[in-house]
């Protein structure tokens, strides 16, 4: 119900303000062709301007390029020094977010089949019931609900172990899988248990060791150091990893302060640290290596241990593996409806300028309040994170070009972008999956989670960059 409340006022929203903006603005008259079939990127002509009536900034980046973009405004002089203004379009229309949606989730099908398979050949050989009897002494903690040896643990340590070597391709896959096995477990088919909530803003909390693809980013847009935001990540997603457990722990009553899990908390906690240690010595090429080499090494690494092991017990290794393959591709047309709703909210919110007016009265409170303002212009990454990942590394990209790889802003956008994982984007998909309807207090549980993370993302910025 609370998710069904979130998308109506979504669309709600998005549509008044995008209203009102017609109403009361000559640049938005075409803002409802924007909202349906409008595509990123297109251009609408909002005024044609002498370039001197421009501010200094644009004038100067008008000396150097005569067609540039500035905060998804784009300026074109001529000859005779007018400058054409054109308004950027941030999204796509509910039409082509309704197509992207879709191909989202069949370009799921290849991915989901290929882990799904080899997750089917695991179970047969008994892998899952290892794992679960490994990790066990912690999980039953945590997911006191879960029957002893249960093979969902070893599912969900497999999504957990993806999420921190950044295998987003494999996390989600296994973490489909746990939440299959959690729906066995659940009395209410409709309704999102204890466990099923426990993980899922485990999972959401999107601890990484390593944040990849935004270093490879800042490098490819010639930072000066790129690995300069790794360890302000790291802290700032571990963060908000235990405040995920712990907003559930105190929701479900679950006691914290028992010896195992505080064992294990304070060892995953120290290994962190001496893998930071470790990490943080090396040069980019060597960070590079190194990440590559732990990703890609664990994935072969999994698949051999789960061939070696279904061989060793006499397995029907293929047969296993497209048995689980099938499934695979059934849950990838399972989640497209509720990945096509949840999507066209959020291009409705971009689209309308939703987001700009947030950040215009968050820039507006912080000067009221004598704040340092610049970690202002990095918030946009961490409001659409959220809803979009895709979204947000676009966000985060923006922020860089309008500001510089190397500035305030673009390193700020960067922690943010890898200290959550995509809130209602993961609601949708995980939940959709297993036909649960009421989520009840998940939305609220991650999106503190979230909280968390960005709070401790601005501080990290301002404690390794000032």
């Amino acid at each position: 119900m609370v998710l069904s409340r979130i998308w109506s006022a979504f669309i709600i929203v998005a549509i008044v303000v995008a209203s009102i903006k017609y109403l009361f603005s000559d640049n938005y008259k075409a803002i409802y062709n924007d909202l349906v079939v409008g595509k990123s990127g297109d251009t609408v002509q909002i005024a044609k301007v002498p370039v001197q009536k421009l501010s200094a900034e644009i004038q100067k980046s008008l000396t150097e390029n005569p067609d540039t973009e500035i905060a998804r405004i784009n300026y074109k002089k001529d000859s005779t020094n007018q400058v054409a203004v054109y308004r950027v379009q941030k999204a796509d229309g509910v039409i082509s977010t309704s197509k992207t949606a879709v191909e989202i989730s069949l370009g799921l099908i290849g991915i989901m089949t290929l882990f799904m398979g080899f997750m089917s050949i695991a179970e047969k050989a008994g892998g899952i019931n290892f794992l679960s009897r490994m990790i066990q002494p912690f999980f039953s903690k945590l997911f006191p609900e879960i029957p002893k040896n249960h093979p969902s643990f070893g599912h969900m340590t497999l999504n957990f172990a993806a999420n921190l070597l950044g295998l987003d391709n494999a996390a989600t896959p296994f973490g489909l899988k746990a939440m299959e096995s959690l729906q066995t477990l659940n009395p209410d088919k409709d309704r999102a248990s204890n466990a099923q909530i426990m993980f899922l803003c485990l999972h959401a909390s999107g601890l990484t060791l390593i944040p990849v693809s935004i270093i490879a980013i800042r490098a490819s847009m010639n930072s000066a150091t790129p690995t300069d935001i790794f360890l302000p990540t790291l802290i700032a997603t571990f963060c908000a990893t235990m405040a995920a457990m712990i907003i559930v722990s105190i929701k479900q009553k679950i006691n914290l302060f028992q010896p195992t899990l505080l064992a294990f908390v304070g060892g995953i906690s120290a290994l962190i640290a001496l893998l930071v240690w470790f990490l943080v010595r090396l040069s980019k090429e060597e960070l590079d290596d190194v990440s590559k080499l732990i990703s890609n090494g664990m994935i072969l690494l999994i698949f051999f241990a789960i061939i070696a092991g279904a061989v060793y017990k006499k397995i029907n290794v293929f047969d296993a593996f497209i048995d689980g393959a099938k499934e695979g591709f059934n849950v990838c047309v399972k989640i497209i409806p509720y990945l096509v709703g949840m999507l066209i909210a959020i291009s409705l919110l971009r689209t309308s300028g939703v987001f700009d007016v947030i950040i215009d009265g968050m820039k507006w409170f912080a000067q009221i309040a004598n704040l340092d303002t610049r970690f202002v212009d990095g918030l946009p990454t961490a409001l659409i994170k959220p809803l979009s990942g895709s979204g947000a590394r676009g966000m985060m990209v923006d922020t860089m070009n309008v500001f510089g790889v190397d500035s305030f802003p673009a390193r700020l956008s960067g922690i943010l972008q890898g200290s959550s994982d995509t809130t209602f984007y993961v609601i949708a998909v995980y939940f959709g999956a297993v036909g649960i309807k009421n989520t009840r207090y998940t939305v609220g549980a991650m999106l503190l989670a979230d909280l968390v993370g960005i709070v401790t993302s601005i501080l990290m910025a301002y404690l390794f960059f000032g």
